[in-house]
């Protein structure tokens, strides 16, 4: 999250309550509440793909090993377990986050059947040594907030390996918003740029990230898939619609302060848009599937 000082900081009234968008920092309700869209967001024809292509194939019996990058509460395993060709008492997944209360969390509340064991650290320093025996590594909305080098760690751990990626819900740049406001444009680019930030010294990919990484794996002879996966909230989602905004617009103000003095208007105005059950907002992933060197030719579906 971007240090700033109370000078700068943005009015309580806009402030996430959970979560500030673009922060690594992720309280437990923010991902409970996000937990349904990102479901609904995730391209499933890229499971389909990896499980004909790869997964499809390893013997039943034997056991498949998932590790989940940044696992948050685990929301990718409750997701994935039951899409995979094993069944779930022969999957066994290795949780890997900075934050150990999650952690626990995430071991605690994976599908019947699952196995599970914790890394706490730092999940960049993953090598292609702790890969050995990995089926499948997979994330959820981690790659923005990764630097290039970080991104290009990853691939080549992930690639010496041999085993395939499945990494989602990264930020695209892109934000649809009905019924639109002239202000728009302003808050989405001031909220890219906060995405690119520079922090404690890492450049921030933010947009650039899923670009970025599909090079990386096809260096390295990966076949890449990618697929949009947006976030479409209406009226049932209004109340993650409503904190995402927050925290949308509290990042765009700190990147560019000259638009705070318009943003509780602006909030206003999409609050009350919420509440009368107007208000659509469509905000751009995408995912990316990296297959070992042999399989399939993939592309942008």
């Amino acid at each position: 999250m971007s240090r700033t000082t109370t000078q700068d900081r943005v009015p309580s009234s806009w402030n996430a309550r959970l979560s500030t968008a673009g922060s690594p920092v992720c309280a437990p309700d923010w991902l409970a509440l996000r937990e349904p869209a990102d479901a609904a967001a995730r391209a499933s024809a890229l499971v389909e793909q990896l499980v004909a292509t790869f997964l499809g194939t390893r013997p039943p019996e034997e056991p498949l090993v998932v590790r989940d990058l940044g696992c948050g509460t685990g929301s990718v395993a409750r997701w994935l377990a039951g899409r995979l060709p094993a069944p779930a008492s022969s999957q066994h997944w290795v949780l890997h986050d900075r934050d150990p209360v999650l952690l626990r969390r995430a071991a605690a509340s994976l599908p019947a059947g699952v196995t599970a064991e914790t890394c706490p650290g730092d999940l960049t320093d993953v090598d292609a040594g702790q890969l050995a025996g990995t089926a499948l590594v997979t994330c959820s909305a981690l790659l923005d907030l990764l630097t290039a080098q970080e991104v290009e760690d990853v691939a080549e751990a992930v690639t010496t390996a041999g085993c395939p990626a499945l990494l989602t819900l990264s930020v695209a740049g892109s934000v649809a918003i009905t019924p639109a406001d002239p202000l728009d444009g302003a808050f989405a680019a001031a909220f890219d740029a906060h995405q690119r930030r520079t922090e404690d010294g890492r450049q921030l990919l933010g947009p650039d990230a899923v670009g970025v990484a599909a090079e990386a794996f096809r260096r390295r002879g990966a076949t890449v898939t990618i697929a949009p996966s947006a976030w479409r909230l209406g009226p049932a989602e209004a109340e993650l619609a409503e904190e995402w905004l927050r925290g949308w617009i509290e990042a765009a103000c700190v990147r560019r302060p000259a638009l705070r003095a318009a943003g509780d208007d602006y909030l206003r105005r999409r609050l009350a848009a919420a509440a009368a059950g107007e208000l659509r907002v469509v905000v751009g992933h995408e995912d990316l599937l990296a297959l070992p060197a042999g399989c399939p030719r993939g592309g942008r579906s």
